[in-house]
């Protein structure tokens, strides 16, 4: 699952010392940055490194303090997972109101969510890892497929001036980008944005011409 700069991999929390022994220990980190260490693991190694201790390890809290706030390692498992649909939802969102309603900013859209691979492919093999653990969670699948739409929606309005786009460019373009990243890691030769943008170029070239000779509308000037 992937997200761009605004979803770049959080830092590592420092541990906390320095706490009176046989104190309670305050509540030091926020869920967010539990949740976003707790993903780091699972990038890292799929969710078999997602342990109670390791979690603790990265953001300076002990397993028991996790038990406390999170319960057993399969409630905050799950909860790590929701929170990445959450930011990739958000990331959507904010990219989406942002670029301009063109095929030039369905491509920059897609360009955006692919950033937090940077050009790595090793980024890009965690963020299957993560994708691993959704396909086997009902409701993590349904957080996907309501992405689904809200990006492909969000694609169709880039195009909604464009004439002789077709139906449904939204949804292709989406599936077009899903398989672009797979071909770009087996190679890795160019950098990401550029192989991304010639391939999307490409395709959106080829859906309008074909769409306007049906119409029979010619080509684009």
């Amino acid at each position: 699952m992937s997200v761009s700069d605004m979803g770049a991999t959080p830092p590592i929390y420092k541990r906390t010392v320095g706490y009176f022994s046989g104190m309670p220990r305050p509540k030091t980190r926020t869920d967010e940055q539990i949740l976003d260490a707790a993903l780091e693991l699972v990038h890292a190694g799929g969710v078999e490194r997602l342990t109670l201790a390791a979690v603790g390890e990265r953001c300076g809290l002990s397993a028991a303090t996790l038990v406390q706030r999170f319960g057993t390692k399969a409630t905050l498992t799950h909860r790590a997972l929701w929170h990445a649909w959450d930011r990739l939802d958000a990331s959507t969102a904010e990219l989406a109101a942002a670029v301009p309603k063109t095929p030039e900013g369905a491509v920059e859209l897609l360009i955006g969510l692919s950033r937090q691979y940077g050009d790595d492919v090793a980024t890009y093999r965690g963020g299957l890892l993560v994708l691993h653990e959704d396909l086997g969670d009902p409701s993590l699948r349904a957080r996907g497929s309501a992405w689904e739409r809200a990006l492909t929606d969000a694609l169709d309005e880039c195009f909604a001036s464009t004439r002789g786009a077709p139906s449904g460019i939204g949804h292709v373009l989406a599936s077009h980008w899903q398989g672009a990243l797979t071909w770009w890691a087996f190679d890795a030769s160019s950098s990401l944005p550029d192989y991304l943008t010639r391939s999307l170029d490409a395709l959106i070239a080829m859906l309008v011409c074909a769409s306007r000779a049906d119409d029979g509308t010619g080509a684009p000037a």
